[in-house]
């Protein structure tokens, strides 16, 4: 199933092909150069993972992914996407792209493991699937997909979706640290009004 956009990955030319982004060598690479421009917040501290156990895939969305300034951290099955996605040594991701088709554990099962989980289901998960009917895109949101794109994936409608995954989840952020500077405010307030 993941082999439908194989030929797709021979058609363009891809940056991210090289021997430094195989599998045994490295799982996270810093996108280099800047974005398109416009973007209304900073880009070069979101981290993307992206999962899928065909590397001509791998290769080809990270190629896409160059003109965003953004840390790039790869998995090839579902298993290795939680190991990594929990793992303390590596960053938290602002996004996952995350195919569905996959060993040792379908994208449904990753997804549904994420949100169900208080730690990381707040991270945004894009679905990238070969897959269209509509049992697999309600299956899809009932396991806790935020987005879908379709394979052979499409250049300019990946990044879109990206940046705007990456908004929400920046404007999240900022949401919670402005939340708990109020709270911090009201408890200061609190002692003042109220001293032992």
């Amino acid at each position: 199933m993941n082999t439908t956009d194989q030929d797709n990955t021979h058609t363009e030319s891809s940056p991210g092909s090289s021997p430094e982004n195989s599998p045994s060598t490295t799982h996270a690479q810093t996108q280099p150069g800047g974005g398109t421009g416009g973007e209304e917040f900073d880009l070069s501290e979101s981290v993307i993972l992206i999962v899928d156990d065909n590397l001509q895939n791998v290769e080809l969305i990270e190629a896409y992914l160059e003109d965003l300034p953004c840390k790039v951290l790869t998995a090839y099955d579902g298993l290795e996407a939680i190991e990594l996605v929990e793992d303390d040594d590596q960053p938290t991701p602002d996004l996952i792209l995350l195919d569905v088709m996959m060993p040792k554990m379908s994208g449904f099962d990753v997804c549904r493991k994420l949100k169900d989980d208080p730690k990381t289901r707040t991270i945004p998960i894009m679905m990238v699937t070969a897959l269209n009917e509509l049992g697999d895109i309600e299956r899809g949101v009932e396991s806790g997909t935020d987005d879908f794109v379709t394979k052979p994936v499409n250049k300019l409608e990946l990044i879109t979706r990206v940046k705007s995954l990456l908004r929400v989840r920046h404007l999240k952020r900022e949401l919670d640290r402005t939340e708990a500077y109020i709270k911090d405010i009201e408890r200061i307030e609190g002692r003042d009004r109220n001293p032992q």
